[in-house]
């Protein structure tokens, strides 16, 4: 979060650069000040503390402090965000399920019912006109990529799922208008899945992004789906957002099967299940 900050300083109204600049100087203090004591010590308006937080792609003030608390908080680094180095195992059960259901249970209240629905929209025409569904991510969000491609595979859909940047640029630049592509990445700042978006959304496929709001994917992306969450993607192990990107996709795949209606879907559910029976010991 504090990268993201220095690397927006220079875009920033010189009001706004001085908020920045205070944010950087002492990030705790900045999220415990009230907006009146940030102004004065920025010398700046209350409405431009306010301004800046939009500007760099928070909500307001509220949202921005919260997140700021977050990513400066202590624990444990390349672990988990509020596990301490003494806790004992049941504190860490506690903890790391607190803040995964924490997390789910703000994105059920923040995420944006229409963008959803379009992305559902999408990527059931896309299926209905036969054409191709694609998934992309790399590292942890290549994994949900890989889950996404079966819950899709599994109604039927033509899709497919790429974790390496070469095979998705090659991909992307053999879609068409008609194709989709789905993007799921921690950061938003990956260059192979930046690289692979721009050219298919040149080529007029449907592109749909799951990552951070602010980041540079979230706006080369046509459908943003914003899996916000107090994980920085530069310090800790992807845990609570790895969750959070599946949940998305099953929201999506969720949607996608009652658009596409039970008439064919049902019957195909039901064979496909009959026939993996056999798999299984009595």
């Amino acid at each position: 979060m504090l990268d993201r900050i220095r690397a927006s300083l220079p875009s920033l109204a010189p009001a706004e650069q001085r908020v920045g600049k205070l944010v950087l100087q002492d990030p705790r203090a900045f999220a415990n000040l009230p907006v009146s004591q940030l102004a004065d010590r920025a010398h700046v308006s209350k409405p431009t503390v306010v301004r800046f937080c939009r500007s760099i792609g928070y909500d307001g003030l509220s949202d921005f402090k919260l997140k700021l608390a977050g990513s400066v908080s202590e624990g444990v680094p390349f672990i988990h965000r509020s596990v301490d180095m003494d806790d004992k195992t049941g504190d860490v059960l506690v903890k790391v399920v607190d803040n995964t259901v924490a997390a789910m249970l703000k994105y059920r209240n923040d995420a944006s019912t229409n963008a959803l629905d379009r992305a559902a929209a999408a990527l059931a025409d896309t299926y209905q006109t036969g054409k191709r569904i694609e998934f992309y991510g790399v590292g942890n969000s290549g994994i949900v990529a890989q889950d996404a491609q079966h819950k899709f595979f599994r109604l039927g859909v033509n899709s497919i799922a790429y974790s390496d940047g070469h095979m998705q640029v090659m991909s992307a630049s053999m879609r068409g208008p008609g194709d989709c592509i789905v993007v799921i990445s921690n950061s938003g700042r990956t260059r192979d899945l930046m690289d692979a978006c721009d050219i298919a959304r040149k080529n007029g496929v449907t592109t749909i992004v799951i990552t951070v709001t602010g980041s540079p994917l979230a706006s080369a992306g046509q459908i943003h789906l914003a899996a916000d969450h107090p994980e920085g993607y530069d310090r800790y192990s992807p845990m609570v957002s790895r969750l959070l990107h599946l949940m998305i996709i099953d929201v999506l795949a969720t949607c996608v099967a009652l658009r596409l209606g039970g008439g064919r879907l049902q019957p195909l559910l039901q064979e496909m299940k009959n026939n993996l029976r056999n798999k299984r010991y009595a």
